[in-house]
């Protein structure tokens, strides 16, 4: 028992030792129009160091107004995890690699989380 309080204890310290300031990072999402789109733009994300993560989240529905029509489509939606100073190079990098005429990409800052992954984030991804 005492060597699981101990784990317990120094994760908890851990955690607790860890500083983030709020908004340092956001969340974006990008809405692709299929699975290559959206692992082409992920890998090209990643490996450009514009964000540390990019999960694809396959089968959403979109339903937006477009050209004065009302549209229904199946997208597939990237939610990246980044720097908030990097968006602007994000936004940048997707409207140049995509297949829209007007390309979604926004963001929200990360309030809080995880401590080891917010920092992690900061790691991988250079200001």
């Amino acid at each position: 028992m005492l060597p699981v309080l101990r784990t317990v204890g120094l994760r908890a310290f851990s955690m607790a030792s860890e500083t983030y300031s709020s908004g340092t990072h956001s969340a974006a999402f990008v809405t692709c129009p299929n699975d290559t789109v959206a692992k082409e733009l992920a890998r090209g994300i990643v490996e450009k160091k514009l964000a540390a993560c990019v999960n694809i989240v396959p089968k959403i529905t979109s339903v937006y107004e477009w050209q004065g029509k009302i549209q229904e489509d199946s997208e597939v939606l990237l939610m990246i995890k980044t720097r908030t100073s990097k968006v602007t190079e994000l936004a940048e990098y997707v409207r140049s690699n995509h297949p829209y005429e007007v390309a979604e990409v926004i963001s929200l800052p990360i309030d809080q989380g995880n401590p080891p992954y917010l920092k992690w984030i900061g790691e991988v991804v250079p200001e």
